[in-house]
């Protein structure tokens, strides 16, 4: 039998909050760990589970950052700040077609959102980086 006094008691946006201040701070790591935590502890929380995408893409976890994404559309839908993170997610792994792609779709769900712009703009600035003209070969 358990005692009250063993169980654990751990606020419910403790992780999260934590996780966010981390990811703020840049230590993404760190925000990577209490995202999990948070999602483990509260498994049908889209907030925990974006973040925790969004830390796996910093940290270049290519792989599970698609399969949080996925689980927060389960849970939430195609919200615009889930397309607008999978457009970044995108832009950071130079897929810059999937990354307009879901910028654009942001965008028309949310046509003044100042973020989605400059991350548009961030992407065209990375285009033109890119591009090369046709005669450019190795």
């Amino acid at each position: 039998m358990q005692e009250p006094t063993d169980v654990k008691y751990y606020p419910s946006d403790e992780p999260i909050r934590l996780g966010l201040e981390h990811f703020n701070r840049g230590n993404y790591g760190i925000a990577q760990r209490y995202f999990k935590d948070g999602v483990e502890k509260s498994p049908n929380d889209v907030t925990a589970w974006i973040g925790l995408a969004a830390s796996y893409d910093r940290i270049r976890r290519f792989d599970l950052a698609d399969q949080a994404y996925a689980q927060a559309i389960r849970l939430g839908g195609e919200t615009v700040q889930i397309l607008n993170d999978q457009g970044y997610s995108y832009m950071l792994r130079g897929n810059l077609s999937a990354a307009r792609r879901k910028f654009e779709k942001a965008c028309s769900l949310d046509p003044g959102n100042p973020v989605i712009a400059n991350n548009l703009e961030l992407l065209n600035g990375s285009r033109r980086f890119i591009e090369r003209p046709p005669n450019n070969q190795p």
